[in-house]
């Protein structure tokens, strides 16, 4: 435990440890059942389908339980002590397993698309499995997409040197990269993304895309070979598009993701008003050093790309205190009851999940040294239960990570009593709970917390939006785009910058400025995955069906639990198109997804309104001036530019008696800069914005 009482998990109803009695015996049985599935494969020709389809099924849902289990278990142990060998060791175990679980299950395909004729008189027989039909059909429909069995071994051992090598290319470039000024990694420096201090922000964009730009060859043929890999396999497979196979995973029809891509298409005027008034606002406080000009030397009205995520918090004056619930230091019991209270608001089944979640100890939230970043949420089939991974600091965000892990854990529990075939769903519908549950959070808080928080607050959850939605529809361009040239031919680095400002433009628009990432093809892993083509539209699907069940719980209340509920419940069993049908939602019409959007574009245009007129506080650093974008005494500038804009500073100052004091000390600052004699910063100092001055025309 930690000062924040952040807890360990409690695993003892899983395996007490890998060198227990009990996880011994779930490896042996899932051995014995890989090879009791194997010889029912091989031998299936000898007895009638019906009786034998029945017996496969029942035992394989026993092996599927040990298997699930056991590969869970390994992962979750390694990832709070990475450093311990013998997790290393039972993990390479179980991926041998497990790749021999898959051989069989190729097996038991083939079996089964020869038989599919006597599919309807086995459910007539055995109705108890009628629950299957749909998935014993998808099976059925894969294999329509599968090399005779020895070219699939041979692709199979191929991509080991293929694929999968060009993929740990990528990977090994990527996580060492180092700045050889400041010796930051790679990650190190996109983290710099997320600084409170625009400098810090600029200059980690400039050495990100020098650090690529310097391996863009490498990394252009790693993703030139591995989508040409994709090519070719996919036309022996039978897929005639990229897309095709990426929406056969997804359980989604082809209108479906026409309908989404259009929603999404129809809410980028409001997104590009967002960032252009982030933009403005960071400009307006000093939160940016973005100068960048169009041919016309006028301001961009665009974001800089290295200012998507920058805090929109503003320091006060020395000695003063703000109440803020986001900078609050949350402890994990206050945490807790948080998230129970607003779970609770939903519904008391909800709640009293989230409680079970907390007091039988699932959770494993404290910091060490050994434990991996991030979050995540694991289920098990066997007890049917859930933990999760987090690394809780005390912070706002913490709060909203544990009530979006234990969302999916109760998407989980809503599966509970059904078979362990039907707890693998598609990404689609895999991050709806999840995304709820954040939304509930969310929500209460804006209503609770003060107008500086709430434009924090906005825009937190704004840029987050932005990225599943704006950024993921950029990506689908670009990736897109890259399929259908390397149909045609080889593909180099500058072919897949030119790809990415193209699908840029085409996403972000006038809501960035010229300040750009056309390297952004370089740090996404998933392109350099062979199983992740197409591995951003699914978050888009996921965040505005969240965002559209959302709507339809404030127009219904606390009886829409009951249709939620259920709806998670058949997540495993049906395509998204049968699933949103029981709720009621056409998903192939552009209005459900429009009506998901609609949650944010609410959002943006109160976001544009807390940015306009506020009076605000900046703190500008001792040294930092000139380099602030109210500074026109630019190198670029000319020093009659810059007494022209210093007097006119100082005229509009004198003809708006409500713009006083600190204003009129900056003009004065800035004339006196124009004539040669920078003032010497050696004390912070605060100006005062005035509602009735609109800096960007003030300052231009």
């Amino acid at each position: 435990m930690n000062e924040l009482n952040a807890p360990r998990w409690n695993l003892d109803t899983l395996f007490s440890s890998i060198d227990s009695d009990e996880y011994k015996e779930a490896l042996e049985g899932w051995k014995t059942g890989i090879e009791k599935l194997e010889n029912l494969v091989k031998t299936a020709s000898r007895f009638n389908f019906g009786f034998w389809l029945k017996g496969y099924l029942e035992e394989q849902d026993r092996v599927m339980t040990l298997a699930q289990t056991l590969r869970g278990y390994a992962y979750i142990i390694y990832s709070v002590d990475t450093t311990n060998t013998a997790y290393l060791n039972n993990i390479a175990l179980i991926d041998d397993l497990s790749l021999k679980f898959e051989s069989v299950n190729i097996g038991f395909k083939a079996v089964l698309s020869k038989n599919a004729k006597k599919l309807d008189e086995f459910f007539e027989r055995f109705p108890q499995f009628l629950d299957r039909r749909y998935i014993l059909e998808e099976e059925i429909a894969e294999t329509k997409h599968q090399m005779p069995a020895k070219e699939e071994a041979l692709a199979g051992a191929l991509q080991k040197t293929g694929g999968d090598a060009w993929d740990r290319l990528h990977e090994q470039i990527i996580s060492n990269l180092k700045d050889p000024e400041s010796g930051k990694t790679f990650n190190e420096i996109r983290n710099d993304a997320y600084s409170a201090d625009g400098l810090t922000r600029r200059k980690a964009w400039e050495k990100e895309k020098a650090l690529l730009q310097q391996n863009e060859i490498a990394m252009a043929a790693c993703l030139n070979n591995l989508k040409g890999e994709t090519v070719t396999l996919n036309g022996r497979r039978k897929w005639k598009k990229a897309i095709d196979r990426a929406l056969a995973s997804s359980r989604m029809d082809k209108k479906t993701l026409n309908a989404l891509i259009k929603a999404i298409e129809k809410s980028l005027p409001s997104w590009r008003k967002y960032f252009q008034a982030k933009a403005k606002y960071l400009r307006k406080n000093n939160l940016t050093v973005c100068d960048a000009r169009d041919e016309n030397d006028k301001l961009e009205k665009g974001l800089a790309f290295y200012d998507l995520f920058a805090p929109m918090v503003l320091q006060s004056e020395e000695g003063e205190k703000k109440s803020s619930l986001l900078e609050k230091k949350w402890t994990f019991d206050e945490a807790r009851a948080y998230v129970i209270a607003r779970y609770d608001s939903f519904s008391i089944e909800m709640g009293d999940f989230a409680r079970k979640a907390f007091s039988e100890g699932w959770i494993d939230a404290e910091v060490r040294p050994g434990k991996v970043g991030g979050a995540y949420d694991e289920d098990f089939a066997m007890g049917h239960q859930s933990r999760i991974m987090t690394n809780f600091t005390g912070t706002f965000s913490d709060i909203i990570t544990l009530a979006h892990e234990i969302g999916h854990a109760y998407h989980f529990y809503c599966l509970r009593g059904k078979s362990v075939c039907f707890y693998s769903y598609p990404m689609t519908l895999a991050e709806t709970a999840s995304t709820f549950a954040e939304t509930i959070v969310k929500q209460d808080m804006l209503k609770k917390c003060s107008e500086d928080d709430k434009l924090q607050l906005l825009d937190m959850d704004l840029q987050d939006a932005a990225q599943v939605l704006v950024d993921i529809l950029c990506r689908f361009y670009f990736e897109r785009s890259v399929f259908e040239e390397r149909e045609k031919g080889e593909l180099n680095a500058q072919d897949f910058c030119r790809l990415m400002k193209e699908a840029q433009e085409k996403s972000y628009g006038k809501g960035l400025n010229s300040e750009r990432h056309e390297y952004m093809w370089a740090v996404k892993s998933h392109y350099y995955s062979t199983g992740l083509d197409f591995y951003n539209f699914p978050y888009a699907f996921g965040q505005l069906f969240a965002a559209a069940l959302y709507q339809r719980y404030l127009s219904e209340g606390s009886e829409f639990s009951k249709i939620y509920s259920s709806l998670l419940a058949s997540t495993g069993s049906m395509s998204c198109e049968d699933l949103c049908s029981l709720a009621g939602f056409d998903i192939t019409d552009v209005e459900f997804w429009k009506s998901g959007v609609e949650l944010y574009t609410k959002k943006i245009d109160e976001f544009i309104e807390l940015t306009k007129g506020k009076s605000t506080a900046v703190t500008i650093k001792p040294g930092s001036f000139p380099e602030t974008v109210y500074d026109k005494a630019s190198a670029k500038a000319s020093e009659e530019k810059k007494t022209k804009k210093a007097k006119n500073a100082s005229k509009k100052v004198e003809n708006k008696p409500e713009a006083k004091g600190g204003l009129l000390k900056k003009a004065e600052e800035m004339a006196k800069e124009a004539e040669g004699k920078p003032l010497p910063v050696s004390e912070p100092v605060v100006i005062e914005h005035a509602d009735a001055v609109d800096f960007d025309e003030d300052f231009q």
